[in-house]
């Protein structure tokens, strides 16, 4: 299906080059094209998302005749439809696979793809570990894919050998139902989580914590940084890598020390195990 004509904009709010009429579908613009104050928030927070990605994206598209970006947990995707919108569309390369669990919110995004004339936007609905993608990431993306989602995401890069990823990770209660269970025989650590409203904090904390080491335990070289503002989410740590090497002993052994000092294992590290990519091993020579 031909691809709808573009309306002209000039809100800063509005990617330069994007269609109105996908925002509109979207919901990121109302019918009679105006901005309310989430449909703001949201596309600021994709559009500085994009603009973050940019240098990973440049990369592949340089080197790559045909690169593969994989947004995970996709709900509604609003970061695919967009990424394709500002990045592949204007490349003419590249594809988009969306993984997404919930079959409803999986069919309106291959609706909408068709629609706009995304060719190379495919929708797999299921959930993200049984995703068969066929060929080699070059980008792996999850945009507040909640819990154990955004491990799922990072599995899928580190197995998959990913050229880059990036997470903004969203609610994470697992290692905060660890921590009650956790008896450190510090008192000085087993003080930072003695209270309910603590142990969930610092559980998030370290759930981020780990995901870090464990891309750098895999070779990536990682960025932690912010989204948008604070006032604009609560869920905004964006977590960027970029696979350098095959391991990285130091953060293996940093690795080991943190999940031993707080009596955790987070899905992600129980995960990579279950594949045979062990975060924590000692990496084999020669």
């Amino acid at each position: 299906m031909a691809k709808p004509p573009h309306d002209p904009r000039t809100d800063p709010d509005v990617p330069k080059g994007m269609s109105i009429d996908l925002l509109k579908d979207l919901h990121l613009l109302t019918r009679d094209g105006q901005l309310n104050a989430d449909a703001r928030r949201k596309l600021k927070q994709i559009r500085h998302l994009v603009g973050l990605l940019r240098p990973a994206l440049d990369d592949v598209l340089a080197r790559s005749a045909d690169p593969v970006i994989v947004d995970c947990g996709a709900g509604k995707s609003y970061l695919g439809a967009l990424l394709y919108e500002l990045v592949l569309g204007p490349a003419q390369k590249g594809e988009l696979v969306a993984i997404e669990a919930r079959p409803e919110l999986a069919e309106q995004a291959a609706s909408r793809a068709a629609r706009f004339g995304q060719d190379r936007f495919q929708v797999k609905t299921g959930a993200i570990a049984a995703a068969a993608l066929g060929k080699r990431p070059s980008v792996v993306t999850a945009l507040h894919a909640c819990d154990t989602a955004t491990d799922d995401a990072l599995a899928l890069a580190i197995a998959e050998k990913a050229d880059h990823v990036a997470v903004v990770p969203c609610c994470q209660a697992e290692v905060a139902r660890q921590l009650e269970r956790s008896r450190p025989a510090d008192p000085a650590i087993a003080a930072l989580f003695a209270h309910p409203l603590h142990r969930r904090e610092l559980g998030s904390h370290l759930t981020n914590v780990v995901r870090g080491l464990v891309l750098e335990a895999h070779g990536y070289k990682v960025t932690v940084t912010e989204l948008v503002g604070w006032e604009h989410s609560a869920k905004n740590e964006l977590i960027l890598g970029k696979r350098v090497n095959r391991f990285d002993a130091a953060a293996r052994g940093a690795l080991r020390a943190l999940l031993a000092t707080f009596s955790i294992e987070p899905a992600l590290v129980r995960d990579l195990r279950a594949r045979g990519l062990d975060p924590t091993a000692e990496p084999e020579r020669g």
